[in-house]
């Protein structure tokens, strides 16, 4: 998935003219697709995690809503970006769990009950914080429609999985055998987001990019360590230490991007966050799986 988006990416601002004819609303119905997908590979008995582990949920949807969100806002006071471009961050900052994160979660060998619940429940909670922290940390510069931005994420997100939960419901063989295909569906609608956003920007990317690419970095790999932080300050196992820094370092950028097409027109960099945080994380993810892995060899041995 990482090379497939790495690759979307670079072709785009090679040939950015392939895709400028593709409408930036078509964004919305790709993240519609990726999250009904979502719906389709979860199971009610995901969410019953909230009620038999509440400590281990309230503190990775803490972590999650906190870290990111002020992280965002921090490093775009820091680096002084241009004012577009630092509401994209702030946007990703502010958005729910990515789903990639369930798949490196268990690919680092962490907890992947806590990972998926997580995802699941920061999820649900996006329609109502996503708009009112974003508000808050972007919204003294920028008008923010926090009414707007709560039914934009309710069709966009809540209703597609919502759809796929009740088609898993009632034909559940037909799913079954159809989310053998999801992933690689799955990588591909992402690579393609993030080759739209990037081709319609890409003159703007290519003068003057590199200081943004660092900041969607440095707040991934920041939202990596402080996650793995806080689980280790509370005394938290090692498989739950890595599944809360997965889940806050990877966010569902592509949320952030659809957000900045619906609400932010006026800005239209405010969508490149999202699209080279989609590039990246899935990157560093796959290193950081890589990683724990390898340090698990070492001390078997």
């Amino acid at each position: 998935m990482a090379l497939l988006v790495l690759a979307g990416a670079l072709l785009s601002l090679v040939f950015p003219q392939v895709l400028q004819t593709i409408p930036m609303k078509t964004i919305n119905y790709l993240l519609g697709v990726i999250m009904f997908g979502m719906g389709l590979t979860l199971n009610l008995t995901d969410f019953k995690i909230v009620f038999s582990r509440p400590k281990d949920m309230l503190i990775g949807c803490l972590a999650q809503f906190t870290i990111m969100p002020l992280l965002a806002w921090g490093l775009t006071k820091i680096f002084q970006i241009d004012e577009a471009l630092a509401l994209g961050v702030v946007l990703v900052g502010c958005c729910p769990g990515g789903t990639a994160s369930n798949v490196i979660t268990y690919l680092a060998k962490g907890d992947v009950a806590l990972s998926v619940g997580m995802t699941g429940v920061s999820t649900l909670l996006a329609p109502l914080l996503t708009p009112l922290l974003t508000w808050a940390l972007a919204g003294k510069s920028i008008q923010v429609d926090v009414a707007g931005m709560l039914l934009s994420i309710l069709w966009v997100v809540i209703l597609p999985i919502a759809f796929g939960l009740i088609i898993k419901s009632l034909w559940p063989k037909f799913t079954e055998k159809a989310t053998d295909y999801l992933p690689a569906f799955s990588s591909v609608a992402i690579a393609f987001t993030v080759a739209i956003v990037i081709s319609a920007n890409a003159s703007k990317l290519l003068t003057g990019g590199l200081l943004i690419i660092l900041v969607v970095m440095l707040h991934n790999l920041f939202g990596l360590g402080l996650g793995y932080l806080i689980g280790r300050l509370l005394g938290l196992s090692e498989p739950k230490k890595r599944a809360i820094s997965i889940e806050v370092g990877m966010q569902n950028s592509g949320l952030a991007t659809s957000l900045a097409v619906m609400h932010f027109a006026a800005y239209p960099m405010a969508t490149i966050p999202g699209a080279i945080f989609s590039v990246w994380h899935n990157i560093s993810g796959a290193v950081v799986a890589w990683l724990y892995t390898k340090k698990d060899e070492k001390e078997a041995k």
